[in-house]
């Protein structure tokens, strides 16, 4: 099957965008969401409609040079539509461990507990060079993992995405001036959004996730990387 233009950036709800401050500013959702998350799926759209034409004039080569601008953009796309459904704001019930049992048992056993987890989980992200980004994944043969991506590569293989956390300067940089604030803190994590998908346990379980994400419709550092309230019910 060949890829073909059609992605679209998916609806934010602006009251949520609202609700998560201060742990994140609604002027900095905005941007996040209307300028930098568009540009991938304009920039992924044009690559798509590139490389359909490079398909039906067989330029083998032409369809190679576009291989990169694809998975940039098209890494783009999928991680932040990801992203957008894993935030919550802090007060709502889907931010707390006890809407997800499924995902809040498997993180204390892989790592004795949510706080050991959270310390973890910041070590490996804070530890990225340049730009990419953080994700507890579940891998088939070894459970959760905690995993790092570079640029916007998303999560491939046999590994399932959990939750993830952008760690591009975009994502952060009009609030925070000082390099050493902590942005992250575990108050806007949707858990409630994560824990079902720890029952996408193969490929194409993952594939269908991603189907349903928008189709149609560096320099400064953070000492945390749990800013935004994670819903704590997704994919386990």
């Amino acid at each position: 099957m060949i890829a073909s233009p059609g992605s679209a950036v998916p609806d934010r709800n602006n009251a949520t965008q609202q609700a998560l401050e201060p742990y994140i500013s609604a002027q900095i959702m905005e941007l996040h969401h209307t300028k930098h998350h568009a540009a991938y799926v304009a920039n992924l759209n044009k690559a798509l409609q590139s490389h359909l034409a490079a398909v039906t004039s067989s330029d083998i080569a032409a369809q190679i040079a576009l291989q990169a601008a694809i998975k940039f953009n098209g890494g783009g796309h999928i991680n932040h539509s990801l992203f957008w459904q894993n935030l919550t704001p802090p007060k709502s019930a889907e931010a707390k461990p006890d809407v997800a049992p499924s995902l809040t048992a498997e993180i204390t056993k892989a790592w004795g507990s949510l706080d050991e987890f959270k310390k973890a989980f910041s070590a490996a992200l804070l530890g990225i060079q340049g730009s990419g980004w953080g994700w507890l994944v579940k891998d088939a043969g070894a459970g959760l993992r905690i995993v790092t991506t570079k640029d916007q590569d998303p999560v491939v293989g046999g590994e399932v995405p959990v939750f993830g956390v952008d760690m591009w300067e975009h994502a952060y940089y009009l609030q925070v001036c000082d390099p050493s604030a902590p942005l992250s803190q575990p108050n806007v994590r949707d858990v409630a959004a994560a824990d079902p998908r720890l029952s996408c346990s193969t490929s194409m379980e993952r594939r269908r996730m991603w189907r349903t994400f928008g189709t149609s419709s560096t320099g400064r550092r953070r000492k945390s990387v749990f800013s935004a309230p994670v819903r704590m019910s997704s994919r386990l």
